[in-house]
């Protein structure tokens, strides 16, 4: 091994990672490196740089390939003696050992407290793989390279035992995968100058038993009171409640003032009553199933979420535990989106007021994509928080049948976040002093790099998957051990008495926490009851309110064209693209009333409404500035910018002076995070039009678990009111079957109890009056609006001027053409979309002057008094007709006949017109398409068949 190694330069090969460091160092201090060294990169900055550049800092490969070139000519070694080769030759391995320790050491960290496992046979971090003997332990060498102490120099024993004690004790740093320098120094300085052990005081030991106990206390009290219950204990991971502990307190030290956490079942009734001060009474009651049931479904104890505000020493922090389904991973980015509504509500750029803290199962961490999702959101434009502390619970089993060698494909549960460049600190949940300690350097480096970092606490769980389970079924051995364990309080009691510190000390904490449980109360101190946060948000003025309830979303003419010249006139220091500028010229013309206005320039005079009067829009999505069907164009590119990082112009950020913030994200290629996101943001502004568009409608597909365990039941379950707009294109264009069909029958069916609205509006105004609906009402629900494609540009969907001055969002539109004699109407075909206008062809072409269409442009809550309204004005028609693009298993038809069957009068009959039912959602052959198409216009008008409703 060695050969090769020597046959590659004692300057190169498997010395590349000292080459590097070394360089690095000398960019950052010429003086911080041997003088040989420092001559040597003194000469390589006059070799002319290969990017152009004339500064300093010239790309590491060049640096270690003119190193391989210079060893193969021997060019160094010749101008050095023998005996001087010989010492550098072991001065590189010195420091090709250090690198080695500083990348792998964690392979060798104490980390499992049950102690399953020998330790892995790594060649690199054995000084003999080196050549080192026990003749060179005692040869001192340059340590200038690190940290470890003050002096130039140590003995090769002495760096040995640092590296040992530093990166394999209790905690298993990873962070050498970043590739930023500066952040590699900072974990090296504060690592090895530390050893990785902290010096706390008696006091601060104190309080860590005390967390541990609260832990324990809890847990043992739950399972004596209520035995056989669902609780996820916390049992082997009580050092869990410890690492809470420190990050709230030394983050309200630095200046949070906010922190939102985010975690499944593991642990979550412990920190409701030890972190965030839940009375424990208040649990126990759930327990005993005699809490008030003030919602219409509630859910279980373990999915309550909780907020309160408690005293550090920068201040009040307040504290807020997302509400959260079983599917583990997707709070997450509900978190995150809560966190960006907090700090845009502040004015808060970097997170130095609001923290998200995201606590894992390692199974769930490594097994979900939604976290690979949210973690490529962390530190793009429209979605960073400015840095997210995750805490790991590792129970080393994932969940109790799983053999470890199919717990996962990577090494550690945490390796996802090496793409992100997140560091990660693993530490044995038996070492709470390791674990507070890793906590503080975590959420320091996330206040000072403002980016995700992992603790990844090794630790176990004594009990099964809940309290039913009895895990040795199928985990014979781990359990044994686990049986055999004292428990992480008692073995920290232990060693604080030997500290000296009280042989009672433990004892007396247990029987005081004991007796806070038998009287219910607080085991947080201090909580604070009744502080009053500024920057809180009232939901109050917006609960119990109807969908029926006004708002006034017409405007008036004079500001109309006011705000129609504002988003049309362009500065001239943009060249937009040729078909952008006739965008715009188009727009304006609208604005003047010149010609009707399309369904790209309603929405814009929507939005420019809104920021105008005061209410933030916030509008993310694939595609979304320029419109996955180039309709909107909300932001314009400069066709004569020079650089990629400029030259855009977005108009509705130019409306007024004083405008509210109009922001328009391009997200990356996710569904499920991006929607969870907006939806935690919309959950924590009632103020703000938040708007998720998806590419096409069928995409939703992806976040489906955000649609039915938060937008559709968020509110009847934990009682979370919510304002978010979905946006998905749907209509059948003959594009197949991923590019047709929002599933909009799958909204209808997780429609009820007035828990959200689903429109599809047909023309300009209607757009541009729903989107103003929602913010200007003083009622939040979430609505899913069905968007249209081919009606963008379709002329017949443009509106005049006078709708959007005058006028609301109709939820039916009636008739239109005045030619039609409701006495002589023999049948009404009621409709929703784009195939109205499909059917009005239709109708001209067979000149059926006895038919009337009608539309149906809110599906849900559905529009009874309009509808009926309409229904009878033709007093003679005997059959009603529901048609739709949708195949008829698909689609409304199935929910919407009960709804007309409700209106009809004595005696009409209720028929079907549409696709037949389908395992596919569409087509995926054009002539297949058209021929479906031209079917279910003529079934509309023929004779009704098959099934037929009678009232």
């Amino acid at each position: 091994m060695m050969q090769q190694f020597r046959s590659n330069s004692y300057l190169f090969g498997g010395n590349a990672p000292y080459v590097e460091e070394l360089y690095e160092a000398y960019l950052d201090n010429p003086g911080s490196v041997p003088d040989n060294w420092r001559s040597y990169f003194d000469a390589l900055q006059n070799v002319p740089a290969t990017d152009g550049s004339d500064g300093r800092d010239v790309a590491h490969a060049p640096v270690v390939e003119s190193f391989a070139q210079r060893a193969k000519a021997n060019a160094f070694m010749v101008k050095t003696s023998s005996a001087d080769l010989a010492v550098s030759r072991k001065q590189v391995h010195v420091q090709s050992l250090i690198a080695a320790y500083r990348f792998l050491g964690s392979r060798w960290a104490d980390l499992d407290p049950l102690k399953r496992t020998e330790r892995p046979k790594i060649p690199e971090l054995e000084p003999s793989f080196y050549d080192f003997t026990e003749s060179d332990m005692d040869i001192t060498f340059s340590a200038t390279n690190t940290y470890f102490t003050k002096a130039e120099h140590m003995t090769l024993r002495e760096i040995v035992q640092a590296l040992r004690e530093t990166y394999c004790g209790s905690i298993g740093a990873e962070y050498m995968h970043i590739t930023d320098p500066t952040e590699k120094r900072w974990w090296q300085e504060r690592l090895e100058s530390t050893r990785s052990k902290p010096v706390f005081t008696a006091e601060k030991k104190k309080h860590i038993l005390d967390r541990l106990t609260a832990a324990e206390g809890l847990e043992r009290f739950l399972h004596t009171k209520y035995v056989g219950q669902k609780r996820f204990s916390l049992e082997g991971g009580e050092s869990f409640i410890a690492a809470m502990d420190e990050v709230i307190q030394r983050a309200g030290e630095k200046g949070v003032q906010e922190i939102v956490i985010g975690m499944a079942h593991r642990g979550r009734l412990n920190v409701l009553v030890n972190t965030l001060g839940k009375m424990p009474r208040d649990l126990f009651a759930e327990f005993e199933h005699t809490a008030p049931e003030a919602l219409p479904a509630g859910d279980v104890k373990y999915h309550q979420g909780f907020s309160s505000d408690v005293s550090t020493p920068g201040g009040p922090v307040h504290l807020s535990l997302a509400f959260n389904p079983s599917h583990l991973e997707i709070v997450n980015p509900v978190v995150e989106g809560s966190v960006r509504a907090r700090m845009d509500r502040r004015g808060d750029t970097l997170g130095d007021t609001v923290l998200p803290v995201l606590v894992h199962g390692d199974a769930a961490f490594a097994g979900q994509g939604v976290n690979q999702e949210t973690l490529a959101l962390a530190q793009t434009r429209g979605y960073t928080t400015g840095g997210t502390v995750h805490i790991i619970i590792n129970n080393q089993i994932g969940f109790t049948t799983s053999d470890p060698r199919d717990l996962r494909s990577t090494l550690y549960c945490t390796d996802i976040v090496k793409g992100v460049e997140s560091p990660v600190l693993h530490v044995n949940g038996d070492d709470p002093e390791a674990v507070v300690f890793a906590t503080q350097l975590a959420l320091e480096y996330r206040l000072a790099f403002r980016k995700d970092v992992v603790v990844d606490i090794v630790c176990f769980r004594k009990l099964g998957h809940n309290e039913q389970d009895t895990p040795s079924l199928t985990q014979p051995l781990m359990y044994k051990k686990i049986a055999a364990h004292p428990g992480t309080r008692k073995l920290y009691a232990d060693k604080l008495a030997a500290q000296g510190m009280g042989e009672t000390l433990g004892d007396d904490l247990a029987k005081a926490y004991r007796a806070a449980m038998d009287e219910g109360r607080h085991t947080v101190d201090p909580v604070l009851t009744n502080f009053q946060r500024k920057y809180a948000v009232d939901w109050t003025p917006f609960l119990g309110k109807k969908w029926t309830d006004g708002g006034d979303t017409a405007i008036p003419l004079a500001e109309w064209k006011r705000l129609a010249e504002r988003i049309t006139t362009l500065p001239e220091s943009i060249t937009p693209h040729q078909l952008v500028k006739k965008v715009y010229a188009d727009r304006a013309a609208m604005g003047r009333g010149e010609v009707n206005v399309d369904w790209g320039m309603g929405e814009h005079m929507a939005f420019a409404s809104l920021v105008a009067s005061g209410y933030p829009v916030r509008l993310s999505g694939e595609d979304c500035g320029r419109g996955t069907f180039t309709h909107r164009h909300a932001v314009i590119h400069d066709q004569s910018r020079e650089r990629w990082d400029e030259g855009t112009y977005v108009p509705l950020q130019n409306v007024a002076e004083n405008q509210a913030p109009f922001v328009v994200i391009d997200s990356i290629l996710s569904e499920e995070a991006v929607l969870a996101f907006e939806y935690g943001y919309a959950g924590s502004d009632p103020n703000s039009l938040v708007v998720w568009e998806a590419q096409f409608g069928d995409f939703a597909n992806g976040a489906q678990v955000v649609i039915d365990q938060f937008i559709a039941s968020g509110e009847v379950k934990w009682g979370r009111a919510n304002g978010l707009v979905m946006m998905l294109p749907h209509g059948y264009e003959g594009q197949g079957p991923e590019h047709s069909s929002a599933r909009l029958e799958r909204f209808m069916q997780l429609a009820a109890e007035n828990n959200m609205q689903i429109v599809q509006p047909t023309t300009a105004s209607q757009i541009f009056h729903v989107l103003r609906r929602q913010i200007v009402r003083m009622f939040r629900k979430p609505m899913v609006i069905f968007t249209p494609k081919s009606l963008l540009r379709n002329k017949d969907a443009t509106s005049p001027l006078t709708e959007f001055t005058k006028g609301e969002f109709r939820t039916v539109i009636g008739e239109l053409n005045a030619d039609i004699e409701a006495s002589k109407v023999k049948r009404v075909i009621a409709c929703s979309g784009k195939v109205y206008y499909d059917l009005v062809k239709k109708r001209e072409e067979k000149k059926a002057s006895d038919v009337a269409i009608i539309r149906v442009e809110q599906l849900y809550p559905f529009p009874h008094k309009a509808f009926a309204a309409e229904i009878k004005k033709y007093s003679n028609a005997t059959e009603l007709v529901w048609c739709q693009d949708e195949p008829q298993n698909q689609g409304a038809w199935f929910f919407v006949q009960h709804y007309i069957h409700e209106n009809m009068t004595e005696g009409q009959k209720l028929g079907y017109a549409g696709r037949p039912a389908s395992a596919s959602p569409a087509v995926g052959y054009a002539h297949l398409h058209q021929d479906q198409q031209k079917a279910l216009l003529d079934q509309a008008f023929a004779k009704l068949k098959g099934f037929v409703l009678t009232k």
